[in-house]
């Protein structure tokens, strides 16, 4: 018999509620997901494996991320994980995406802690109010905008768009199927003006949180005018859209527009950061 799939994502919405709120986290801004964990008493480990993760259910119970897959597919398969530990599942291991199940609802377990993550991450309050604030709306979304929410909220492209149009009804499936036609990368390359290898996190004066999370050697793009206070991310060069730095070496950079007063924290992770998530940002030693 066919799990109902409905009654699976209502559960996981539930819960994903219940979680946020059992942190003092509200249901609408951006989170790190690192600190929800720690908040359930959850640790969470990166490490040089070949998955997506592991959940390791004991005391403490303790989730294991592949520190090399990207920054936004680590927050997500992290939220994946917690999803196990907060629906009680027992010890499991989630292969690469690329060899999962071509129909994941045929697992309930899994089911539920999909759509966990994706609740968790992604609130509908929270969704909507990122479109609603910027006088967009999601189903004329134009690819950029999408990927404006999505680091935001510090989810994939792809992963947005599938959460606005299978889990809220906010994307029809035609403009979805549209949407995912464009790649991140020739989306990075219409912001910039070339192509990049890099991962950009694309940061605007409607920003909800205080605090931009990327590694090592990624680029950001924040509003006009911003300076940092440190030398721990470069300016590359200015743009239309705004002003482009690469981040250097670890660390916590604040960062401020003077003429507007806007300000944020940019946490930078040392690139494919093996260790506590909560060291993450540790400055690097000298004597190292």
């Amino acid at each position: 018999m066919m799990p109902d799939r409905n009654a699976l994502a209502n559960r996981a919405m539930t819960a994903s509620i219940a979680a946020r709120t059992k942190a003092g986290l509200d249901l609408i801004n951006p989170i790190c997901i690192y600190a929800l964990c720690k908040a359930h008493k959850v640790q969470v480990r990166f490490n040089a494996i070949n998955m997506e993760g592991m959940y390791q259910r004991g005391t403490p119970s303790r989730i294991h991320l592949s520190a090399r897959r990207p920054l936004p597919r680590r927050a997500y398969n992290c939220a994946h994980e917690l999803g196990h530990h907060v629906f009680g599942h027992g010890s499991s291991i989630d292969e690469l995406r690329e060899d999962a199940k071509e129909n994941p609802w045929e697992d309930p377990k899994e089911f539920l802690a999909d759509s966990f993550a994706g609740f968790v991450l992604m609130p509908t309050l929270g969704m909507r109010q990122a479109f609603a604030k910027r006088d967009w709306e999601p189903n004329s979304a134009t690819p950029v905008q999408i990927f404006q929410i999505a680091s935001e909220y510090g989810v994939g492209y792809t992963t947005l768009i599938t959460h606005l149009s299978q889990s809220l009804n906010m994307i029809s499936r035609p403009r979805a199927t549209v949407l995912k036609k464009q790649k991140p990368a020739a989306i990075r390359a219409a912001i910039l003006g070339s192509l990049s290898a890099e991962p950009l996190v694309l940061v605007d004066n409607a920003w909800s949180t205080s605090v931009i999370d990327v590694e090592v050697g990624m680029s950001v793009l924040l509003p006009s005018d911003t300076e940092p206070d440190s030398e721990a991310i470069t300016f590359v060069k200015d743009l239309p859209a705004g002003r482009l730095f690469e981040a250097g070496t670890p660390g916590i950079v604040r960062v401020i527009q003077p003429d507007t007063g806007w300000a944020a924290f940019v946490r930078i992770a040392r690139k494919q950061y093996i260790g506590l998530a909560e060291f993450r940002h540790l400055e690097e030693d000298a004597d190292e």
